[in-house]
């Protein structure tokens, strides 16, 4: 699992090589004053490069951005625009942002997350194509290198994903050829390619599992882990653009149950988890009578199994990412307008 790219521009660096960027970008006389946590919505620096279907994740300290669609160099309309190259951090402290060099392999709509200070990405679609993909590319944030995990078992791209208990649950997503999985398995129960398959990647141990899947299959939705259990919600299937259902699995018994429904059904969300809320920002339709992008921020309480909405996001958008510092939670970039469109918000909304 830790054997280093090979003959990449890009190859694995030093920690002092690494502590030197750091510190060294951005430069000392340019780093702002902290800005003071103030409850609700403030707008930060924004992320140098225009991007949408983004990933991203959070390590306790900073906020990482992978993958994603860039604008076409022509500046014209391109029915798929190429992805971005650059790994992406930012430093809530400084307010300021700066690469980390490019990523192993172009992808768009794959999972993201941090365990033990490495970065996984996992799946996802290839390049510019919508072609899903099994890989697993892990990237150590002290060493500066990334490695190659064991691949997916069912390639997936417009999935969802959560660590819980230190492994990573990968739910969802579309598929290249639906016909070819076992419908229990992977509950093929969808009028298009969406699939509830439940795979999970331990990291100590490099190896997959398949668990129960979930019972709603579905793409572009969004997971996260509260109070031991993995919460789903939002997505879409079919031409159903606004799905609010909503469901929780139990690791102890490998079991799927419906808990309150997204109060404002949408796709293409961020979701983040703070102090045992789940928070669900922005996305977006393609329904033909409202085809637009959201700014709903809403939370979800598992302990009373209730939904509350929050103030609107200053910028809707859909494809964006989210993650936590200091329980303050950072909305990263996504198109404000349905499909090929592109932003550099970065919003952070303090609960």
């Amino acid at each position: 699992m830790d054997t280093p790219i090979a003959d990449r521009s890009r190859a694995p660096f030093s920690i002092a090589a690494l502590a030197l960027i750091l510190v060294g970008c951005p430069p000392p006389e340019d780093t702002p004053v902290p800005l003071e946590a103030v409850p609700g919505w403030t707008t930060l620096a924004p992320l140098p490069e225009a991007r949408t279907e983004v990933s991203v994740t959070s390590d306790g300290e900073r906020i990482y951005l992978a993958g994603g669609f860039v604008p076409p160099d022509n500046g014209g309309a391109e029915e798929r625009p190429p992805v971005g190259e650059d790994l992406w951090v930012y430093d809530p402290l400084l307010n300021q942002w700066w690469s980390l060099g490019a990523i192993p392999a172009g992808t768009h709509h794959a999972g993201f997350v941090h365990v033990d200070g490495r970065l996984y990405l996992v799946g996802g679609y290839r390049d510019n194509t919508f072609d899903p993909v099994d890989q697993v590319w892990i990237y150590d944030i002290d060493a500066g290198a990334w490695s190659e995990g064991t691949p997916m078992p069912t390639p997936r791209g417009g999935l969802a994903y959560a660590v819980l208990d230190g492994r990573i649950h990968t739910v969802g997503g579309t598929v290249a050829d639906k016909g070819a999985l076992e419908s229990e398995a992977h509950n093929t129960d969808s009028p298009d390619a969406s699939v509830g398959t439940h795979e999970v990647y331990d990291p100590a141990l490099d190896r997959w599992e398949r668990l129960a899947p979930m019972p709603t299959a579905r793409n572009h939705h969004a997971a996260e882990v509260a109070g031991g259990r993995l919460y789903v919600t939002s997505g879409r299937a079919g031409n159903d653009f606004t799905m609010t259902v909503t469901e929780a699995y139990d690791p102890a018994t490998d079991r799927w149950e419906e808990v309150a429904p997204l109060p404002t059904g949408r796709s293409g969300v961020a979701a983040a988890e703070w102090d045992g809320w789940i928070y669900v920002f922005g996305g977006e339709t393609f329904d033909p009578d409202m085809a637009r992008t959201f700014d709903d921020t809403e939370r979800y309480d598992p302990r009373e199994d209730r939904w509350e909405v929050l103030d609107p996001m200053p910028t809707a958008r859909h494809g964006l990412g989210a993650g936590v510092v200091d329980g303050m939670i950072y909305v990263i970039s996504g198109g404000p307008q349905p499909g090929f469109s592109f932003g550099t918000s970065n919003e952070r909304y303090v609960p």
